[in-house]
Formats: C-alpha cells, structure tokens, sequence
C-alpha cells in the first residue's frame, strides 16, 4: 500500500475509534435590555415642607400642590410617594422643631420649602428669617438632603386678600411679602438649590381672585394651577 493511502486509512480509524463530535452549545436567546427596563417600575419620594400654603389650607390635601404636581408626575410614568408635612400657621422655627425631625427613612428625591407668611404676621425679624432659612438647608444636609435635591417657592401676596386686614396693614405687610420672597430666592441660590419663582402666577390669581371660602388661601383652581407651572419647570424625579 502507498505510504499516502495508508495515512487516510489511519486517519479514518481514529476518527472511528475516538469520541464521538459533540453537538455545538446551543446559543442563549438574546435579552432585549430595553424591553426589560421597562419592566423595572420607576419610583421617587417627594418631601414638602412649609405652611398652610403647602398644606393646601383652604381646600382639601388632594387640592394642595404637592398632590396635584405628584399626580403630573405619575401621568409621566414616575410612581412618586408624597409626604406633605406642612402644618397651618407653621413658621420657620416651626419646620426646624416640628417637621425637620419627622424625616426618616431614604433620602428623598425632591424636597419644596415655602415658608415665610407666618414669619411676617409674628413680627420674625429679616435677620431671624434668614438664619433659620440657612439652619434648613444645613438641617436637610445633615438628613443627607444636598441642596441640589431642594426646590424653594415663594409665598403668595396674601396681603391683597380680603381677609388679609386681620392680620396687619395690607401695605405694610405686601413689602414684607416681596422682602422674603427676595431673601428666599438669594439664599436658595446661595446655597445651591433652585428658586422658582411663581410670581407672576401668584399676582395673575390675586387680581383675579382666585380664593379659598376663607377669602385669604388660593382657590383649588390656584393651586393646581402651581403644580402645573412647576411641573413645567422641574426635571420628573424619576430622571425623565
């Protein structure tokens, strides 16, 4: 036999003899990374401190603005959980003592401060008003709640109410109005959170009248109408 007919011989036999092939690995389907990201439910927490203006004072708590702009937010696809802890009458000294020290739990995504109205009808100086501001922000950053989280507002010009003679010269207290709002927004900016300013909403729904049966807290229509403006201004806190 020729030398090269008898290597194909040999080579046929080892095949023959040797293990038998293996069937190749069957290949794992593929996962479609976004069709699975949408199956991961999007969630936040929203903190509100502040007043009766937060509180939604005047109408019901589903009326106030923290209802209603979390209510925007979830129609976007964020499922937000909201805890409204203002209080009627609440000053600033009020949200240090009483709402700084209920926040427990993770951190929350957002937090909105308005607060200042019952500062002015108490007689709280600008100099008290400020410092106390200041000891929010540093107590939210001790509860690991960075500035960048926090959205201040500003108070409505509640002076122009018709119940707003019982709690002062309506002049007198409609500069003080404009005083804390100012203050409000340079040390929100001082610190690094974000001001916005609803104003011109605010005085749109003063001439207009847009108030509670109390005749000095918005109208549901009123607040609603924050949440939308806001909603406009501020990212999703689910990161949309």
């Amino acid at each position: 036999m020729r030398r090269s007919a008898l290597l194909v011989v040999l080579a046929s036999l080892a095949l023959a003899c040797g293990r038998a092939p293996t069937e190749p690995a069957a290949q794992a389907p593929s996962v479609d990374a976004s069709a699975d990201a949408t199956r991961v439910a999007t969630s936040a927490r929203y903190l509100a401190l502040g007043d009766s203006f937060t509180a939604g004072t005047g109408s019901r708590e589903a009326d106030a603005f923290p209802a209603r702009l979390a209510d925007r937010w979830r129609r976007a696809g964020c499922a937000v959980e909201v805890t409204n802890l203002a209080v009627n009458g609440y000053t600033t000294r009020d949200v240090i003592d009483y709402e700084l020290v209920q926040i427990a739990g993770p951190a929350p995504d957002v937090v909105t401060l308005a607060i200042g109205a019952n500062d002015i009808v108490r007689g709280v100086s600008t100099a008290d008003y400020a410092a106390r501001v200041r000891e929010i922000f540093d107590r939210l950053a001790q509860a690991g709640i960075p500035a960048s989280r926090v959205v201040t507002l500003p108070q409505p010009d509640w002076s122009r109410s018709p119940a707003a003679a019982d709690f002062g010269e309506p002049a007198a207290n409609g500069a003080r109005i404009r005083e804390l709002n100012a203050l409000l927004r340079d040390l929100s900016v001082e610190r690094g959170a974000r001001y916005v300013d609803l104003s011109p909403r605010m005085q749109a729904q003063a001439d207009a009248k847009q108030l509670a049966p109390d005749g000095l807290h918005p109208s549901r229509e009123a607040y609603d109408a924050w949440a939308e403006d806001l909603s406009r201004a501020l990212p999703s806190p689910c990161g949309g």
